[in-house]
């Protein structure tokens, strides 16, 4: 990225200015970049753990598998999911607060005996599953900001503060060398004036 300047005071104050800016802002951005890593890291973890969870549970109840066939696929259903809104490193997530089910009203006496455990056992492989998609959810949103940040963060350090001084020092160079010529010239001019007065 070049950055457009012209030789003159004008132009180097206000790219001192963008300097001082970006050299004042690249620790903040780096310390949320880390922020952000660690927040991706920690739901990654715990997205894992959950679906770790869930594979042990549907061994747990493997031996009940014959058993599912009796059971009605319309008897419970996901209703409602309470989310809440947080900010985690500046950045807006999703939690899950609570899921709500619709059980359908069944008959103790003419179902199976197993029928409520088989319900509980439901609710709960459903209430696992649907809070590891919100932490895959999570997770995907915190690493594409981390992303973002990591990108400004190396356009900063990388480009724009090396540009921004190299552009400053060019023009410094150009106002020094312009200000000895100019020094210079009065100096011929005077010499030659004296010379006339000699003369």
């Amino acid at each position: 990225m070049a950055i457009k300047y012209q030789l003159n005071k004008t132009s180097l104050n206000e790219l001192e200015k963008h300097l001082k800016t970006r050299v004042k802002a690249l620790p903040t951005l780096k310390n949320k970049e880390s922020a952000l890593r660690m927040e991706v890291k920690r739901a990654k973890e715990q997205a894992e753990t959950l679906v770790k969870e869930m594979e042990q549970k549907m061994k747990a109840y493997n031996y009940m598998s014959g058993l599912w066939n009796e059971f009605s696929s319309g008897l419970i259903a996901v209703r409602d999911v309470e989310l809440e809104t947080v900010k985690v490193a500046g950045v807006r997530v999703p939690v899950l607060k609570n899921v709500f089910f619709d059980v359908q009203p069944y008959d103790l006496f003419r179902n199976p005996l197993w029928l409520a455990d088989g319900v509980q056992i439901l609710k709960d492989m459903a209430q696992i599953g649907i809070e590891s998609e919100f932490y895959l959810e999570k997770m995907r949103l915190l690493d594409h900001t981390r992303k973002k940040t990591t990108q400004k963060v190396n356009l900063y350090e990388k480009v724009q503060i090396p540009g921004y001084q190299q552009a400053i020092l060019k023009i410094k160079r150009y106002m020094e060398d312009e200000e000895n010529l100019s020094k210079a010239g009065q100096k011929i001019v005077k010499k030659r004036q004296q010379e006339e007065v000699a003369a």
